[in-house]
């Protein structure tokens, strides 16, 4: 693969270091900007600042949870297009549901599998298009 994806930007979002380590790891070989956040408040304030091509959400953070940072994110104009694709431990169908209805672009359930990871990356930068 000789795509450069240097050219995007990822905002990892998780209260717990472990996890972003791991994406961190899983996703390295890509060279996209990998930026993070481990709570809700900080992960709004970044996309605020910098607007990132593709948002990897928790949905259990501390303060303003996942679902409230995509729900922001949606209701907003400015950052609505932003793909958004959730990582969670919580994967009931109505959490999944809930976070479809709110507007995610795709759903990872805990523990990440790397080539699931990989490919959903891919595939939701792939949509963002050419900048």
């Amino acid at each position: 693969m000789s795509q450069d994806y240097s050219k995007y930007l990822v905002l990892a979002v998780d209260d717990i270091p472990l996890n972003l380590l791991l994406i961190k790891k899983m996703l390295a070989k890509f060279n996209f900007r990998l930026v993070t956040a481990s709570d809700g408040q900080s992960a709004l304030d970044m996309i605020a600042a910098e607007k990132p091509d593709l948002i990897l959400l928790d949905l259990m953070l501390p303060g303003v949870d996942g679902f409230d940072v995509l729900k922001t994110v949606r209701e907003n104009p400015a950052t609505a297009d932003i793909k958004v694709v959730i990582l969670s431990a919580l994967n009931s169908n109505d959490d999944i549901v809930k976070g479809f209805k709110l507007g995610a672009d795709d759903f990872l359930a805990k523990p990440i599998i790397m080539e699931k990871l990989v490919d959903c990356v891919l595939k939701q930068l792939e949509a963002v298009g050419e900048k």
